[in-house]
């Protein structure tokens, strides 16, 4: 693994809160083991194996269900690392795929079959080179027959310039990390109000994940994440997922590793509610990836 890699905390501490019988941590990855699945020879970073067995231990301890295993960027579009992950879930695990331009009906539908239910279009550069708008419209017409959704990457900066694709997908459209703000403003603030905007888009869903990643006050409570997430799980109740992100990649450019049992314990601060914690944690993630 690289020099600075920052690996996943080994002894994650208890969540005082309890999940929801049912709950899905939406969004969580797998790294190798690299010596069965090599990393991408073009991969920006070389992380810590964390495979499957240490995911589902997580997700037992942590007290949940089911999991989306979103494929890592340090495997490029190799799939093979999280497709084996679903096979030994025993339906308790659903993918999101990373694929190419020429993958064939054949490869998308053996994903398919195996619980791919999206396919992610990075757009951060410090972690991969983005296409253009083409590329990525010829990989939405060959997965419209699976009926699978889109999910999507970008940093706050960014949602200017790619509002007219993002808002012409016709696919329910996932947003990763509330498209990364600025959580040192205001969640009623200008900057996030171009979000809002693009939330109010009745195919748009967001995942209210990774304090660890935008937070600025730090762990081990994550203060100023608090209002961002709970704004749009209040006004997009049903459009909402939240996920450990577990093994957390590229952490090391914020300097911490967090301990997964506080980010679930930070569940009740933004989904305030039994009934927002069942959207959030059941209902909305199981509508969009078990609903077949």
């Amino acid at each position: 693994m690289d020099a600075d890699w920052l690996c996943f905390d080994p002894a994650p501490s208890k969540p005082v809160f309890t999940p929801p019988p049912g709950a899905v941590d939406a969004h969580c990855h797998v790294f190798g083991p690299g010596d069965e699945f090599p990393y991408a020879p073009e991969r920006k970073y070389t992380p810590c194996d964390a495979g499957k067995d240490r995911l589902y231990a997580l997700r037992d301890f942590l007290g949940f269900s089911r999991n989306v295993v979103v494929q890592a960027t340090c495997h490029g579009t190799d799939n093979r690392a999280m497709v084996d992950a679903l096979a030994h879930a025993g339906g308790r695990a659903r993918g999101v795929a990373a694929v190419k331009a020429d993958i064939s009906d054949d490869e998308l539908a053996a994903m398919h079959a195996a619980g791919v239910r999206g396919v992610r279009f990075n757009y951060v550069k410090r972690l991969v080179d983005p296409k253009p708008d083409a590329y990525y419209r010829g990989i939405i017409d060959k997965i419209a027959a699976f009926g699978w959704h889109i999910v999507v990457y970008f940093e706050a900066a960014d949602l200017t310039e790619k509002w007219d694709f993002f808002t012409s997908l016709p696919t329910v459209v996932v947003v990763d990390h509330m498209g990364r703000p600025d959580v040192t403003k205001s969640p009623e603030g200008p900057e996030f109000a171009p979000f809002l905007r693009l939330m109010e888009r009745d195919n748009i869903w967001a995942k209210v994940t990774c304090p660890e990643r935008l937070s600025k006050s730090g762990p081990p409570t994550y203060d100023d994440f608090v209002p961002f997430a709970r704004t749009v799980v209040e006004r997009f109740p049903d459009r909402v997922l939240w996920g450990t992100d577990w093994p957390h990649p590229n952490l090391n450019m914020v300097g911490h590793m967090p301990d997964d049992g506080n980010l679930v314990d930070m569940i009740p601060r933004i989904a305030p509610t039994p009934e927002l914690q069942r959207k959030l944690l059941v209902d909305n993630p199981m509508r969009l990836y078990w609903k077949d």
